[in-house]
């Protein structure tokens, strides 16, 4: 199972300074791991996704649905409230607010760990020229906002994820288990951290399931850990939206339903 290390962390760290932090109604900050192509009950066989979701920080979310195929719209989706009519892994600048747009103006900082980005500031092209495969234009919905492929310094903003450790360690954050583990016991990453654990498209599912699990201190789940109530990516686009009162985009995301029915401030 590829791990896609797409760490989209949502933080408010302007200065560095916990005073810096803007606290939300449910978490204060958000990291969105997503992975590649998995059908919803394959991925919850895994053991590892079971001791999360069946934790007493963990929920699992039963009725959760991509919003297309290939990849690329599925990622677009999540930060933009459509898939912008994207049926492909093509190269595309989307105009229009994004969630970027939202939380800048709030002045909440984001940043996008990407596997293997080598590639320097602004590069829209498909693939890194260093010539790993980790990386690819369709997983990284960033680049692919016109507002922030010409803008050198919201791309600085999209980096390698070699770069999360060095953030964690100065409080500017934002196989699996070997890279969650080393990491979800140091305050300066879980500290109200909300975790979304989430497969961009199923494989074979006729109704685009996917398996989603939220983890962290904001996660108060049911006696079973599970959350039947149907959510789609528009619904990680309405959480954040809610949580930091951003307003919305008036897409998809305006109504969708977000996942915070179990979520509750530490």
């Amino acid at each position: 199972m590829k791990l896609l290390i797409f760490v989209t962390l949502l933080t408010i760290f302007s200065s560095g300074l916990a005073s810096a932090i803007v606290a939300g109604t449910y978490f204060d900050r958000i990291v969105a791991v997503i992975f590649e192509n998995q059908d919803y009950s394959k991925a919850i066989k895994s053991t590892y996704l079971t001791s999360l979701y069946n934790s007493p920080q963990g929920v699992l979310l039963t009725n959760y649905d991509a919003v297309g195929h290939p990849s690329e719209p599925n990622y677009v989706a999540m930060i933009y409230g459509s898939t912008d009519g994207i049926t492909d892994d093509g190269d595309y600048n989307i105009t229009g607010q994004n969630l970027v747009d939202l939380l800048e103006a709030k002045s909440i900082t984001w940043k996008a760990y990407m596997e293997n980005y080598t590639c320097g500031v602004c590069f829209t092209g498909d693939n890194c020229p260093a010539g790993t495969d980790l990386y690819a234009r369709k997983h990284d919905p960033f680049i692919s906002m016109q507002d922030i492929n010409t803008n050198p310094t919201r791309c600085a903003k999209i980096v390698d994820s070699s770069q999360l450790d060095i953030d964690i360690s100065n409080n500017q954050v934002h196989n699996t288990s070997c890279w969650f583990d080393a990491r979800r016991n140091n305050p300066n990453f879980s500290t109200n951290t909300l975790f979304l654990f989430v497969w961009d498209e199923a494989v074979t599912s006729k109704a685009n399931q996917v398996a989603a699990v939220l983890y962290g201190t904001p996660v108060k789940p049911p006696s079973n850990n599970q959350d039947p109530t149907a959510y789609t990516h528009y619904s990680y686009l309405a959480a954040v939206e809610q949580n930091w009162n951003l307003g919305n985009l008036g897409r998809n995301d305006a109504t969708a339903t977000p996942f915070t029915k179990y979520l509750v401030h530490p």
